[in-house]
């Protein structure tokens, strides 16, 4: 067979194992979007329940004049620190990316609009702490120059709560001794699977302003002013559940991240599958041309050898 034939043979084989390899990381990206879709959706539930409640509570101004208690036990958050408003020297953004490649345009879609979302808010790297939950954004943002002030990677397929703890807990000590002054998180939300948008939602500090209560009334439906009796006290209930809604907010950002990441990757493997389907349909036409011709070629050779010899 002549070098060229199988030149393109070998080349066949080869782009079907690559077809083989991304077909199969296709059926696995399908699987882990499936797994996470069903977990979001039960999660949906908690974490709207969780922001309702924080978001009457600041209608009814309960969150406000909260002060945080100057003494806190050693290793123990601040709660109520998460209310604290001041002028804002330096933001914080939570950016979340993937920890591997063959994700399609994910992760240059967030790292391109955080970035936008940089030079449109500030004017120096100095005023920006970065929070990489993921390889990608983490390497891209410290070849940049900026600061890592926390790093996570390997978040897992489905992330789990036992994850996100550690996370919002560096968070909030960092906030709470002024690391930064503001809080956004910045992640691909999930619309289907061949659609996701940037989002970049801020989390810190808990306000009726970022949390969109501010044109609800404090008066329900029949017109009596909405009351709240607290027990033990404010103080008490605030400092559980502001941490519970720190925690949905930031764990309900990587469920959603990590749904886009699986989409993403899905699209992108079939995508590679086709392409790989194309080239092979393409090499084999090729091939059968190239085979045709030197057939052809022999064939008149040893007609044209039986014509001399008789």
């Amino acid at each position: 067979m002549p070098a060229s034939l199988q030149e393109v043979k070998r080349k066949i084989s080869s782009t079907k194992k690559t077809g083989q390899i991304t077909t199969a990381m296709q059926m696995v990206s399908t699987a882990k979007l499936n797994q996470i879709q069903k977990h979001t959706t039960t999660y949906q539930v908690y974490a709207s329940k969780i922001r309702n409640v924080i978001t009457h509570l600041a209608a009814s101004h309960l969150l406000d004049d909260v002060e945080a208690p100057e003494i806190v036990e050693e290793g123990e958050v601040n709660s109520l620190a998460m209310l604290q408003q001041r002028p804002v020297k330096k933001t914080g953004l939570v950016v979340i990316t993937s920890d591997r490649g063959l994700v399609g345009s994910y992760n240059s879609n967030v790292i391109k609009q955080t970035m936008g979302l940089i030079s449109k808010n500030h004017h120096s790297k100095d005023d920006i702490e970065i929070v990489a939950i993921g390889g990608t954004g983490a390497d891209f943002f410290k070849k940049c120059g900026y600061d890592i002030v926390y790093e996570y990677r390997e978040l897992s397929d489905v992330p789990t709560f036992r994850e996100v703890r550690p996370i919002v807990r560096a968070i909030l000590k960092m906030f709470e001794s002024e690391k930064f002054d503001e809080l956004f998180v910045c992640y691909n939300h999930f619309v289907n699977s061949l659609t996701s948008t940037f989002r970049g939602e801020q989390m810190l500090p808990i306000s009726a302003e970022n949390l969109g209560s501010e044109g609800l009334s404090d008066t329900n439906d029949s017109g009596y002013n909405l009351e709240y009796d607290t027990e033990p006290s404010e103080d008490a209930i605030l400092e559980v559940i502001l941490p519970q809604y720190a925690e949905s907010l930031l764990y309900g950002a990587m469920l959603d991240a990590k749904t886009s990441e699986h989409a993403s990757s899905s699209t992108a493997m079939r995508s590679a599958s086709d392409n790989a389907d194309d080239i092979i349909a393409g090499l084999e036409l090729q091939y059968n041309r190239a085979r045709q011709s030197a057939i052809t070629t022999e064939i008149t050779e040893i007609t044209g050898a039986q014509a001399t010899l008789e």
